[in-house]
């Protein structure tokens, strides 16, 4: 029986790629001479930091470009929380990785109200859809992406 797994992945080493390429914007803007601004990846997200809220903007759209230049969607990114120390102003971005329950039951909901011939269930953090036929399994794929989720979706696993 043909099937797909629907995931929300991030490629770590991209990621990765995507803050430098940030970081060397970030020495080569004239508008950021002499300015204490910093972006940095730990394990579990981004941290950007600037000394006025104008500048953290401006650092957050430069690693949305650079996001996009390495073909990461930028709906992995999350706002973690703002905060103020010092004379710097930092903002926490989480790196969204894995499908949430509740969003795994709202996309097994839209295959269902789809009226597809497939099967969707949850499987830890991904989704597994399966059908008789190719063509139900690509239906599925194409309802999934017209849908405004706010979340990145990958489809793998595809088997006959």
């Amino acid at each position: 029986m043909p099937s797909f797994d629907i995931v929300s992945e991030i490629d770590m080493h991209e990621v990765t790629n995507a803050v430098d390429q940030a970081n060397r914007e970030l020495g080569n803007r004239w508008d950021f001479k002499n300015v204490e601004a910093n972006i940095e990846q730990d394990d579990k997200g981004i941290t950007i930091s600037a000394e006025q809220e104008f500048q953290l903007e401006q650092l957050m759209d430069m690693l949305r470009m650079a996001f996009a230049k390495r073909n990461i969607d930028s709906r992995a990114l999350s706002e973690d929380g703002e905060s103020k120390s010092g004379k710097l102003v930092k903002q926490h971005l989480l790196l969204k990785q894995g499908i949430e329950t509740d969003m795994a039951k709202k996309i097994v909901k839209m295959i269902k109200d789809g009226k597809l011939k497939v099967q969707a269930s949850i499987e830890g953090d991904k989704v597994r859809v399966k059908g008789k036929k190719r063509d139900d399994l690509q239906t599925a794929i194409a309802l999934l992406k017209e849908a405004e989720l706010d979340i990145p979706l990958q489809f793998n696993n595809f088997r006959d």
